[in-house]
């Protein structure tokens, strides 16, 4: 493999060992191999973490051979998919069973083992993370055991490896809670950001799957809106020019284009966002769920998001509002906001309650760091949790101020990988350095 580098580049690292198993087996039996000389493990997913989450230090486990799915049950909507299987394969998988993931992100580059394991999350007030679609899982631990956890079996293990950050041992298979495929009807357009403000917790009560971007500098929110529609509903997806003038130019080329500039010429950047934000248009349009809810990414960023207690969501924005125009570099990016319901997932950044994400981005080689930093300070007077995916300062003493089931994380952590087998230096940050959490 030489070097890996994650999407945004971020992270690089340079494994000892690349593994490329085929089977649960050889899974196993690598880890189990570097657990005897004492060598650490890494599962490597797509590389879309904008953390250091899939560094591996030794020996890396890169799962693109082991895809696709294992068993799948039209009647009761249970499927079990092999690890390395990315969302995209996924979704075309499922599509031709007639079934769907309940909820979605909109980026499907993700392995799906990746995407439950670092917090991935969709939208919808009454929806959980991806985590929360898991029936069972099976995980080969540190000594190379092959164990399957769910709400019976194993709970707690389940509870822990449902959003496992890597650090409990390589999934080898996930069984995934579908449903039959459907519609959905998405509405897209601009509106006022004071208008989508004070309309939040409407706007999140009607709709099956709410979101907004807000443009900094701009007056105006793009607001998305995807609604369910009834068994039978004929999809009315756009037409191959609309999508290719929509999407591909205006979203990722135009776009692009507007972030290179500002990049170039930082004190562009406010005028171009202000254009960016009187430029979005009206869309509507119907289309399987999957299509609807993943969109193509060209343009490339980074990354911080936290979640929030909803009810903390305005008075967070209106601190982040403030804050933009005292940036030593401006922001070329829009700021998301979506919601998901609470759970009861260890790690989960919704456990425990009702929650709202801020995501904000920065275009790729402009500065970030005082951005997201501040942004951080904010979100954490609220007590947020930051995706585990994506950038933010905080270690494991922060963190377990956050989590009311950190503690319980590190036994299970203890219990099943009492040497460490899976750490590297992001884990040893996050839950603690071993000896010392």
């Amino acid at each position: 493999m030489g070097t890996w580098t994650n999407w945004s580049g971020t992270e690089t690292a340079t494994p000892l060992r690349v593994h490329r198993p085929r089977s649960t087996a050889e899974i196993a039996q690598v880890v189990a191999g570097a657990a005897v000389e004492e060598r650490t493990v890494r599962a490597l997913g797509s590389g879309h973490s904008f953390t250091g989450i899939g560094v591996a230090e030794s020996d890396a486990i890169d799962l693109s051979q082991w895809t696709g799915i294992v068993a799948a049950d039209t009647v009761t909507g249970l499927v079990t998919v092999r690890s390395g299987t990315t969302l995209r394969a996924l979704n075309a998988e499922l599509d031709v069973l007639g079934l769907a993931m309940t909820n979605l992100g909109d980026i499907d580059a993700q392995t799906i083992a990746g995407a439950i394991s670092t917090g991935t999350h969709g939208t919808g007030a009454r929806l959980g993370g991806l985590a929360t679609q898991v029936a069972a899982l099976e995980i080969v631990l540190a000594d190379g055991t092959v164990v399957t956890c769910s709400e019976e079996l194993r709970p707690e293990l389940f509870a822990a490896a449902r959003v496992g950050l890597g650090a409990l041992g390589v999934l080898s298979t996930v069984t995934l809670r579908c449903e039959p495929a459907f519609v959905l009807a998405a509405e897209e357009g601009p509106r006022p950001l004071a208008e989508v403000l004070d309309g939040f917790d409407e706007l999140a009560a009607a709709n099956d799957h709410f979101e907004f971007y807000w443009f900094p500098y701009g007056r105006n929110a793009l607001v998305k809106r995807n609604n369910r529609q009834p068994a039978g509903t004929t999809a009315r997806p756009l037409s191959a020019v609309r999508e290719f003038v929509d999407y591909t130019l205006a979203e990722n080329v135009a776009f692009g284009a507007l972030c290179r500039l500002g990049r170039t010429v930082p004190r562009l950047v406010p005028t171009l966002g202000r254009v960016a934000s009187g430029a979005l248009s009206e869309r509507r349009y119907s289309d399987t769920s999957h299509r609807v809810f993943a969109t193509r990414r060209s343009v490339r960023f980074v990354e911080s998001e936290f979640a929030v207690p909803r009810e903390a969501l305005p008075g967070v924005l209106a601190e982040l509002r403030a804050l933009v125009p005292k940036l030593e570099c401006p922001v070329a990016f829009p700021v998301e906001v979506r919601v998901a319901a609470a759970d009861d997932v260890w790690l989960s950044t919704a456990y425990g309650r009702d929650s709202a994400y801020i995501a904000v981005h920065q275009y790729v080689g402009m500065p970030y760091r005082q951005y997201f930093a501040a942004f951080a300070d904010i979100a954490g007077s609220v007590g947020g949790r930051p995706h585990w995916g994506k950038l933010h300062p905080l270690d494991a003493a922060a963190l377990r101020e956050r989590y009311p089931r950190f503690d319980d994380f590190l036994r299970v952590r203890a219990e099943v990988d009492p040497n460490s087998v899976f750490r590297n230096a992001y884990l040893d940050r996050v839950l603690g350095a071993a000896g010392m959490s």
